[in-house]
């Protein structure tokens, strides 16, 4: 009877991994989506805890000590393969710069020739996975354990038997194709609405003062009347412009944001105001020097912002050569651990009124684990990764040329004295961009689609002057899905064709991006010209009209002035918290 007991329960135990192992095969890998805690099927009530990470949530001084546990659970995981041009592109990246240097000024590090930059984009997709597939293994070993009376022996002997094959599928070879469907941008409103009216943030441990006049700003937003405007916006350009100018005044006449002081020089409070990254440089400097918002009493503040800069955690902290990144999202979870010891607002809310601006294409993966649940501006905006769409912000990538003078060669030609169709020049990263070039490269005298120009200042002259002169401006991803060309394209005044699957636009909480861009999946790359030459010239005219219009929402001042891209990040910072505030 003890062993037909015992039998029972192994047949019982081993039917459970069967199960969550094909559950996780049908409904997690298809797409990345189902890592967001956003977007997991309701379906899935079984896993949920173990997918979208909401188990309850252990105190976060924690969080170090259980990052050391899977560690040690998954030691084969511990290093990360690259093939040989990531690692060319991570070597390429550190040839100039000391990675135990403690220089605290690495303004030389931005100041390369680098008008067709596109940064180091390094593909992460191993890395990601492997993590991702440890993080569930764990969570089914867990749940084994609780059905066998904690035997860890046995239950790692049988999640050993059930994913011995092909942990779970996971480590892909290099050479089979992963095939994720593409988000439409009709689909990303549906996916934002859907989250903001059922917000997935972590329960408050307790409803604060501060919380309740966030709720009150909400009903306030919701029940704008229709016909109120600003004549300094374009209202084609908004979603909705009564409820954008309703939430923006009540942004300026509420919102309270806390700084952290915690945190050592370069990695933190050093703003990079020059280069690819600037961003992230620009928003730390203005939200720091900012006298409207900035409360010196947490007890006030409705937000936390959390100042470093991802460029110069990977400048300070990556180890040339190791291509390794744990220590940097180490580095970010004993900082969070610092802060939650110290302070209570980060426990009484699991991070989720805290925010970040982060531009460095590693960021989604550095704060992926310790700033999950806070609202992260990132600038690799991608859906697929764990961008949360409702939760986070996309923030733009923005090329900085001159520090003192963010503005210089601003605007561009009129609409009419534009004689290119469209114009494109840059670095063949990642696969899309050869796929333009063969295409279109040489192939019509009205379309300039280019591979790298000669370096020098005359290459910077030609780039600028053609993105002036173009109708339209093509946009293709790299390695990720983000490319400065966006607000590049704006900037001049040329009218941005994004090609960048999965990408969400920058300030799309409250900007209609169709009425001032236009957008093609990377599948119809071959079909660009087609598409844009059965563009009625009324219709070019209307783009363009936007691009000018919303111009304003993309620069970057020395002292922030209305509507710019200080005061739009921030709103949609403000935006997501208001809709994600929960009552308890």
């Amino acid at each position: 009877m003890f062993h037909l007991t015992n039998r029972r329960r192994l047949i019982s135990v081993g039917g459970i991994v069967i199960t969550l192992t094909i559950a996780f095969q049908a409904f997690i890998m298809p797409s990345r989506i189902a890592m967001s805690p956003f977007l997991v099927p309701k379906t899935l009530e079984l896993d949920e805890e173990i997918i979208s990470h909401k188990v309850t949530y252990p105190p976060p001084i924690m969080i170090g000590k259980l990052s050391l546990l899977n560690n040690s659970l998954n030691a084969r995981d511990s290093s990360v393969d690259f093939d040989e041009a990531n690692a060319s592109e991570i070597s390429n990246n550190d040839k100039d710069f000391n990675p135990h240097s403690k220089t605290e000024d690495h303004t030389q590090d931005l100041e390369q020739d680098d008008v067709l930059y596109d940064d180091i984009n390094v593909r992460d997709d191993e890395d990601v996975d492997t993590e991702f597939s440890t993080d569930i293994e764990n969570g089914i070993r867990k749940k084994v354990e609780e059905v066998i009376g904690g035997s860890t022996k046995l239950s790692n002997s049988l999640i050993s038997d059930g994913f011995s094959k092909s942990k779970l599928n996971v480590k892909l070879s290099k050479n089979k194709k992963r095939v994720i469907p593409a988000v439409s941008i009709s689909e990303m409103n549906q996916i934002l609405l859907r989250n903001h009216a059922s917000p997935c943030s972590m329960k408050p441990q307790w409803l604060s003062a501060r919380d309740k006049e966030l709720l009150t700003a909400k009903g306030k937003m919701e029940n704008v009347p229709s016909v109120r405007s600003d004549q300094q916006l374009y209202a084609p350009a908004f979603r909705n412009i009564s409820k954008f100018v309703r939430s923006y005044e009540l942004m300026e006449k509420i919102l309270k944001v806390y700084v952290y002081k915690e945190g050592h020089r370069p990695i933190f409070h050093q703003p990079l105001l020059k280069g690819i990254y600037a961003s992230e440089g620009w928003f730390m400097k203005l939200m720091e020097t900012n006298r409207q918002y900035i409360v010196k009493d947490p007890i006030k503040a409705h937000l936390f912002y959390m100042p470093f800069s991802t460029r110069l955690l990977q400048l300070e902290l990556y180890v040339r050569n190791s291509h390794n990144r744990r220590n940097l999202e180490q580095y970010l979870i004993d900082y969070v651990n610092k802060i939650a010891s110290k302070y209570p607002f980060w426990n009484r809310t699991g991070g989720s009124d805290h925010f970040l601006a982060a531009c460095h294409d590693w960021a989604p993966y550095e704060t992926r684990h310790a700033m999950e649940h806070s609202i992260r501006a990132l600038c690799v905006s991608n859906l697929h990764q764990s961008f949360q769409l409702g939760k986070d912000v996309s923030l733009p990538t923005t090329y900085v040329r001159s520090a003192k003078n963010p503005l210089r060669d601003l605007g561009g030609m009129p609409a009419t004295n534009r004689s290119i169709l469209a114009f494109y020049a840059g670095n063949l990263h990642g696969e899309l961009r050869s796929i333009l070039l063969q295409h279109w490269e040489n192939k019509y005298p009205d379309m300039k689609i280019y591979s790298p120009l000669p370096r020098g200042l005359k290459r910077k002259m030609i780039y600028i002057q053609h993105m002036k002169s173009s109708k339209y401006c093509i946009c293709p991803r790299g390695y990720e899905v983000n490319s400065p060309r966006v607000v590049e394209s704006i900037f001049y005044e040329c009218v941005p064709v994004i090609i960048s699957d999965n990408y969400v636009p920058p300030i799309f909480e409250v900007l209609n991006w169709e009425a001032f861009s236009v957008i093609i999946p990377e599948k119809d790359v071959a079909r660009l010209r087609e598409i844009l030459a059965s563009i009625p010239e009324e219709k070019y005219l209307s783009l363009q009209e936007g691009v000018t219009m919303v111009q304003k929402h993309f620069l970057w001042h020395s002292k922030p002035v209305k509507y710019d891209l200080f005061h739009m990040t921030l709103h949609s910072i403000w935006y997501n918290r208001v809709y994600n505030v929960r009552t308890g």
